[in-house]
């Protein structure tokens, strides 16, 4: 058995999806994303595209499959290492681009900037938050458009502590997440979850422990900061695609460029 130690407090992400985390995150991710809604996206504001957080290509590989001209962007340099032999195996040509949103510098606008689920939330703080945005907006074309999709995540409760995620694959190799615990912020907006890794594959057992930090926006305050990164909202969209209310904890907003 080998064990790795626990982080102290929570990490980055690029440093939050590497090694065993990132081996494991397909087979145990809990949400998957269509590329239906992405490429209808992509197809109504234009081309080229990027998705910021693209990870190990879901759901960009699929649009680059429909012809769409997507490039992809993640702060996990073993994330994009995945992605690239996802993309070979399946004989596609791929652009990607290592650095944070907060910091990334690609020299190109885009007409379409997406992210594939709330992926923002995983910004540590207003602050940084407020910068990404500020390079959305630096990477927009005039014309183009940014699809943020944004959550705030329930309170957690006392059933969710050591409630185990589990894969078992093809060759029998046991995959397994557990929570061991929830500490949640409502002042500063944060909920962090001390995460177990595991992977048993006949007498090996691999072990890592992570923190896992979300923070998190109300609506006006995201409004707030779209308009301070130079960007207007255009809508605000619920989980099913019409028109999100006021009550709404999932949500997606559609910015871009303020007219000229």
């Amino acid at each position: 058995m080998q064990t790795a130690m626990m982080a102290p407090g929570p990490i980055a992400p690029s440093d939050f999806y590497t090694g065993l985390v990132a081996e494991l995150y397909r087979h145990l991710r809990s949400e998957t994303f269509e590329a239906e809604p992405y490429a209808r996206f992509v197809e109504r504001s234009g081309e080229p595209a990027l998705e910021l957080g693209c990870g190990d290509g879901d759901p960009m590989l699929d649009l680059l499959s429909r012809g769409l001209v997507v490039e992809g962007l993640d702060s996990s340099a073993d994330m994009l290492d995945r992605c690239r032999s996802a993309a070979a195996a399946r004989g596609l040509d791929v652009v990607l681009h290592h650095a944070t949103f907060e910091e990334m510098d690609l020299g190109e606008r885009y007409r379409s900037i997406y992210l594939a689920g709330a992926t923002f939330n995983l910004l540590p703080d207003d602050e940084t938050a407020g910068a990404a945005m500020g390079r959305i907006a630096a990477h927009l074309h005039p014309d183009g458009s940014a699809l943020i999709p944004l959550f705030v995540p329930p309170a957690p409760t006392e059933a969710e502590i050591g409630s185990v995620r589990e894969r078992v694959t093809q060759d029998g190799a046991v995959m397994r997440v557990t929570v061991l615990e929830v500490v949640r912020d409502e002042v500063a907006r944060d909920q962090t979850t001390e995460l177990r890794y595991e992977s048993i594959r006949g007498g090996d057992h691999h072990v890592v422990d992570r923190s896992w930090r979300l923070h998190w926006f109300e609506q006006d305050r995201f409004a707030a900061m779209v308009a301070d990164a130079g960007l207007v909202t255009r809508s605000v969209r619920s989980a099913n695609g019409g028109s999100a209310s006021r009550d709404d904890t999932s949500f997606s907003f559609v910015v871009g460029p303020a007219p000229t």
